[in-house]
């Protein structure tokens, strides 16, 4: 399965919340129990260095045999990003499976009341 392709806005600091519901074929959620997720924001492909890096149980939360993902960036994270766009994805871990199961550009909405 290929990543499907997501482009997410951030704005600068606000807390970031995404939701969303992995579900297999047929269109059932896909048992998440026993699984671990990562996901991390790069300034490009390239780039070394993360913008943000997230991690379950922390900054992301597995909802189980519903499938739910819900993720979350502090505010305090996303005021430090001084960039107009970037680059991210999404992992779900369960043993040595890995699937990327997002990724896209990550654009980032400059805050203007600080």
């Amino acid at each position: 399965m290929a990543a499907g392709v997501y482009d997410i806005t951030i704005e600068q600091g606000a807390t970031f919340a995404m939701s969303l519901t992995w579900k297999d074929s047929t269109g059932n959620p896909v048992n998440l129990t026993g699984y671990t997720a990562r996901m991390q924001v790069r300034t490009n492909y390239e780039a070394e260095d993360t913008l943000v890096s997230l991690v379950s149980p922390t900054d992301i939360i597995l909802g189980g045999a519903l499938g739910t993902i819900a993720v979350t960036i502090a505010a305090s994270v996303t005021q430090s990003l001084q960039l107009d766009e970037a680059v991210y994805d999404l992992e779900l871990v369960n043993g040595a499976t890995v699937t990327r199961l997002i990724q896209g550009r990550a654009i980032i909405s400059r805050q203007v009341t600080r």
